[in-house]
């Protein structure tokens, strides 16, 4: 496989052990991770070839995110090293009806104000046969939309398939101008999409048509004609029963046909942070290895439906375990 590229800030991650509440807890446990990067550790994990390439401010902090990725087996040597700060981000993992919490501390990071010029894409994607980003890269600063416009230009200069999670993400859009300006010639050098109807509404003012008996197959029809460059339109189904326990499955559409995964119920929930990464990250991998829609899209959804039950932002699985699951075997016997 050739390898896959990932563009997007890494942040530091501090959470309460167990189920604790922020104003309760004495301690925080250090974590990194990043809507993009945790596609690309995931994958690393799954036997694909990943890069990541983001900016981190030259200091401790920067260094140790780095290392942990590189120690996940994620190529790090596109990462730019300037800049006074790395993001944070804090978590309180709820449970049963109390819902988790996220507090970010992210302004004026490094990677927000990263120098475009800094990136030279042809040389970093000389290798690569795909590169996925997400619609949080391009919200965050004018330098990191120009930044991921030149990496879909190179891209598609090279011959490489792009996806997007397009992710939106109302209250990181801050710096002038509006997330529907700006995505809509970032989606339209996209192979794949993540994007879901209320997605569609919010950023491209698409909506069912009237009277129509599936309302993804709809707006993905319409997401496809104004950006002919798509081929496949996928997303999750999310059922909440509660804090630790969900129902996740998965939906495609390519044009031509339209295809879902069984449910599966997860219960209970250790950490559903980068479910959806992980969802991402399957995709791809089964869209490499299986010549087969239907199988991608299920391997995608099992390996999101394991990751709920793995602490920290990165999809910790192998390839037999997420096979394992996709075979029905989710009893969570103890395996000897």
């Amino acid at each position: 496989m050739k390898q896959v590229v990932t563009f997007g800030e890494i942040m530091m991650r501090l959470s309460p052990p167990l189920n604790y509440r922020f104003a309760q807890t004495q301690n925080l446990e250090i974590t990194y991770g990043g809507g993009d990067a945790n596609v690309g550790a995931s994958l690393a994990g799954l036997g694909v070839p990943a890069a990541h390439v983001t900016c981190f401010p030259a200091n401790d902090f920067g260094h140790a995110a780095a290392q942990q990725f590189r120690a996940l087996g994620v190529n790090m040597d596109a990462t730019v090293y300037e800049g006074d700060r790395l993001g944070l981000y804090f978590l309180e993992v709820g449970a049963g009806m109390r819902p988790s919490k996220v507090v970010y501390d992210r302004a004026n990071s490094a990677f927000a104000h990263l120098d475009p010029a800094k990136f030279n894409w042809d040389e970093i994607l000389k290798n690569a046969g795909w590169l996925h980003w997400t619609g949080i890269t391009p919200a965050i600063s004018a330098t990191t939309a120009e930044a991921t416009r030149q990496a879909i230009a190179a891209a598609r200069r090279l011959g490489i398939t792009v996806s997007a999670d397009v992710n939106y993400r109302r209250n990181l859009w801050q710096y002038g101008q509006t997330a529907q300006s700006v995505m809509a010639e970032l989606v339209a050098g996209c192979d794949i999409v993540v994007c879901s109807e209320n997605d569609a509404e919010d950023l491209f003012d698409i909506v069912p048509e009237p009277g129509t008996d599936n309302k993804f197959v709809s707006v993905a029809r319409q997401v496809m004609a104004r950006f002919p460059q798509i081929k496949q339109v996928v997303t999750t189904r999310r059922k909440t029963h509660s804090a630790s326990h969900n129902g996740l499955k998965g939906i495609f559409y390519d044009g031509q046909q339209f295809l879902e995964t069984v449910t599966y119920d997860i219960n209970p929930i250790v950490d559903r942070i980068g479910g959806g990464d992980a969802f991402m990250a399957g995709f791809i991998y089964g869209s490499l290895a299986y010549n087969n829609p239907q199988q991608a899209l299920t391997f995608g959804v099992a390996a999101s439906a394991l990751k709920h039950t793995i602490h920290g932002d990165i999809n910790l699985v192998t390839v037999a375990e997420v096979e394992e699951i996709m075979k029905g075997n989710t009893s969570g016997r103890l395996l000897r």
